[in-house]
Order: structure tokens, then sequence, then C-alpha cells
């Protein structure tokens, strides 16, 4: 192919990936998160590796590769190019596939089996849009013991960090044998920590009038009782869920008791759950109608901006 041919062609394929990504946008302008590319520095604060140990040359399989330490901004969940600026550079790597010019291999961090892009953002773009199956890479893992598939999107990873979770607080606590409870799930990571703390505090109050100090069995069952189940009682009668169907109320239970808490520190110990409940639902009500026009109002530049070009 001429050169001129290979100019045209990269292009026309620079164009398809950008509407795909204006595509991708739309189908999720409710939900843009779910377009967002997942951040490597976000999942560190998650998983808390241990350390890093250099790996070396690998091939990598492109489909393993599902997010960046520093351009997640500039590529979509598919890395489809977002902006218009990465255009130039995304042309020059199309073109060299093109032309069977072999590329420096790209720089990749592992974590839980899954890679992220430290150097080559564009490299891996161009693969994907091309269906390479595999890339030469530079590799630096990043310790856990968690195993991780990949996902297309940050929520699909939250789910299975979650799992993971769920699995070691139960084994830690024996929360599901010592309460008949096996429904204490959350849509977020880091949640089982809160409540193991919580525990710990409920356990650390009761023992400050007890004689001898109190099992961790008694702890859990004793907050499961007089702490937890009367907070979700009160969230099923108020009906409460409806609002937040893409939640679960351990969710709430956890988010309403620091909500309880910043409001008792402004205005007094003495504020009812009740009145409490109502003001949380109030406020999520306007937040997510705002949410939700500016969603709205993001996606509409975005396709007037595109039609402009």
């Amino acid at each position: 192919m001429a050169d001129a041919g290979i100019a045209t062609k990269s292009e026309e394929d620079f164009s398809k990936v950008r509407n795909k990504a204006l595509v991708n946008s739309l189908q999720h302008f409710l939900s843009p998160e779910e377009t967002k590319l997942i951040s490597l520095n976000d999942i560190k604060e998650m998983l808390h590796p241990d350390n890093e140990v250099y790996v070396g040359m690998k091939i990598v399989p492109v489909e393993k590769i599902i997010g960046s330490e520093g351009r997640y901004n500039d590529f979509d969940n598919l890395f489809f190019p977002k902006h218009s600026h990465l255009k130039n550079r995304w042309l020059n790597i199309d073109k060299a596939y093109m032309q069977n010019i072999i590329l420096p291999p790209v720089t990749l961090y592992e974590i839980g089996g899954v890679y992220f892009v430290r150097d080559g953002n564009h490299r891996v773009s161009v693969a994907k849009a091309r269906g390479v199956e595999f890339i030469d890479a530079e590799v630096t893992s990043l310790r856990t013991e968690i195993r991780l598939s990949p996902g297309k999107s940050m929520e699909t990873i939250i789910k299975q960090i979650i799992s993971y979770e769920k699995k070691l607080f139960y084994a830690k606590t024996n929360y599901g044998d010592i309460t008949n409870d096996w429904s204490l799930d959350f849509t977020a990571p880091g949640q089982y920590d809160v409540i193991y703390n919580h525990i710990l505090t409920h356990k650390y109050y009761i023992n400050l009038n007890q004689v001898e100090e109190i099992s961790m069995t008694d702890a859990i069952m004793s907050w499961y009782n007089t702490v937890y189940m009367p907070v979700v009682n009160t969230i099923v009668q108020h009906k409460i869920m409806k609002k937040f169907k893409r939640r679960t109320v351990s969710d709430l239970y956890v988010w309403l008791i620091k909500y309880w808490d910043e409001l008792k520190k402004a205005m007094g110990e003495n504020l009812p759950l009740d009145e409490v409940l109502e003001d949380f639902e109030r406020s999520y009500s306007e937040s997510l109608l705002t949410k939700i026009k500016n969603n709205l109002k993001k996606v509409w530049l975005k396709s007037f901006a595109l039609k402009k070009k």
C-alpha cells in the first residue's frame, strides 16, 4: 500500500475509534463512570499490594490490559481515544502496524493477573482497535493475593474485589454462623473493614462495664441485635430502599451511620434516627437529579463538538 493510501486508511481508522468512543459514551450517559478507563492508583488503593517485583519481558494477552497508570482520562474503558489531541500519535502507530514496523514493547504493571499501562497507551489502543491478541511488554508485578479477571469497567473489577473481601470477612469472623445471616452485602469495596471496626468499637464499649472481657462471638451477636438490625428495620419501615435500587440495605446502614454521626456532631447527640433518614433521603434525591442533568449536558456537548468536525 502506498504512503498516501496508508495515511488515508489510518485517518479512517482513527475516525472509527473516535465514533465508537462517542457511541460508548451515549450508551452510558446515565452512568458515565462505566466508560472510564480503570486507574491503576484506584486499584492499588483497594488492594494495597505488598510490594513490586520486576518480571521482565513477556508476551501479554491484549485483552488482559484493562487500565492505565497515568493516561486513564485520555482513553475510555475500551481504550478508544477520547480526545482529538491524541490523533497524531495514534495515526503514526496505526501506520506502523500497516507497514509491519516492529514497535518497542509497552511497559506494564501486573496486579491480580490483569495489566495496566505505564508507557505505551497509544500502542495498546491501536492494538485493541485492530484486534491484536498479544503484545510484547516489559512487566513489573504488584503482589496481591486476589486474582482478577479482565473487566471492561471499574464496576466489574469492584464486584470481584467485594466478593473476595466478603469471603475474608466471613472466614475471619464466622459472622454467618454466629448470626445465621449471610446477606451482609455491599456495592463498594472496603465496607467489610468498616463493619469489622464497628463490631470492635461495640465490643470495646461493652467491655468498659464488664469484669471479664466478652468474646468476639458475643460481641458480634450483640452488635447484630442491638445496633445493626434496629437500623436495618428502620430503613425497611421507611421503604427508603425504593430510591436505592442498585444498593443494598448494608450499604445504607454504613452510609446512614456515617451521616448520623456527622449530624450529631453539628446538632447534638439526641437526634432521632427517623429524622436523619428523612434528611438523608431528601438530600440524596436532589443530588441524583443534579447528576442526571449534568450527565445529559456533557453527552450533548460531546455529540455537538464531534458533529462540527
